[in-house]
């Protein structure tokens, strides 16, 4: 097949995405596919013949930093500006069998690329517009979460100007968790234990978005479970070596420890199993994704959905696969099939 990765994009996340991409990408071609692998940001100038881009030739393998990247000097940088989408990328994809997305967060996961794939009638991995738009919002996920009966924490979701940190207190109070309403990767996630933290987190958040989610912290075991085709994958527990599962913790070696299968009942596999796969079919995700849990006293509260998990050497979802016999090269290919 002729596979277009797309990855990077202007998004906090990009770094996450760019490494996923590659790594992605070669593992296509190691299962004898031709593989472009471009940036859908910055793009690039076509050749004469454009599938010259596909080829069976490894990438070089990128790697994610401590901290997000500076996306004001990228867009300064590159001459870009705002326009998500670069010169060629429509191009390349419409000459492939199959998009596959690498992306996370922003365009990539909110349903605006999904939607413009679709209007071309491009064929691309994971959720649709819909799934994708109703997952990344944290707000409406929620609302759908529990008008559906699966448990979540109580939250509430400000704009700048309707902030009121008494209206908050009284009803959420602390701890709390605060968070960007559609950012991914734990990207201006803070977790609040005083009034004090609480000014910092909120402005912190307030900086990348102009609506906030804050939910009252649930005490509990972190879970994740991934789907795949339908299927429900072995949970993995995460345990942060110290301090919460942030952007460092996420994608730097030797800062987390994982656990799959965990130690947990089989009741508690059943019930993070069923809550998965029912959060996935309430929110219209696709093929595969990856939902996370707080397992607290028996009761599996759904925090988020993730429609495009990351695929670096330590995401979750490859994980969970190679607990069920499938590799890392495999579930690459099984996704572009899908």
């Amino acid at each position: 097949m002729k596979i277009t990765v797309l990855a990077g994009g202007l998004s906090p996340e990009r770094d996450v995405s760019l490494t996923s991409g590659s790594l992605i990408a070669n593992a296509l071609r190691r299962r004898g596919h031709s593989v472009a692998l471009i940036d859908v940001y910055l793009g690039c100038e076509l050749p004469d013949d454009p599938d010259a881009l596909f080829t069976e030739a490894p990438s070089p393998t990128c790697s994610v930093g401590q901290t997000e990247p500076d996306l004001n000097s990228l867009k300064a940088e590159s001459g870009n500006g705002d326009a998500l989408i670069g010169k060629g990328v429509l191009t390349l994809c419409r000459r492939s069998d199959v998009v596959f997305l690498a992306l996370h967060g922003a365009m990539g996961e909110n349903g605006q690329l999904q939607a413009i794939l679709d209007c071309f009638g491009i064929r691309y991995t994971g959720s649709g517009y819909i799934g994708s738009l109703l997952a990344m919002d944290k707000d409406l996920s929620k609302k759908l979460l529990r008008d559906g009966g699966i448990p979540t924490p109580d939250s509430m979701t400000f704009r700048r100007a309707d902030y009121s940190e008494e209206a908050l207190l009284e009803r959420i109070g602390l701890p709390c968790v605060v968070k960007p309403c559609s950012c991914g990767s734990s990207v201006g996630v803070s977790i609040v234990s005083t009034r004090e933290e609480l000014s910092s987190a909120v402005s912190a958040a307030f900086a990348l978005e102009d609506r906030v989610l804050i939910e009252k912290k649930i005490i509990g075991r972190e879970m994740t479970v991934g789907i795949l085709n339908g299927r429900a994958l072995p949970p993995v527990e995460i345990v942060p070596r110290s301090g919460f599962y942030d952007y460092k913790n996420k994608y730097q070696p030797g800062m987390t420890d994982e656990f799959c299968p965990p130690d947990i009942t089989p009741e508690e596999d059943r019930l993070l199993a069923d809550a998965a796969l029912k959060t996935a079919s309430l929110l219209r995700l696709g093929s595969y994704c990856r939902i996370d849990f707080i397992l607290s006293d028996g009761i599996p509260y759904c925090l988020e959905a993730n429609t495009l998990p990351g695929m670096t050497p330590l995401s979750l979802l490859p994980r969970e696969a190679a607990a069920v016999g499938i590799g890392y090269d495999e579930l690459c290919e099984i996704i572009a099939l899908s």
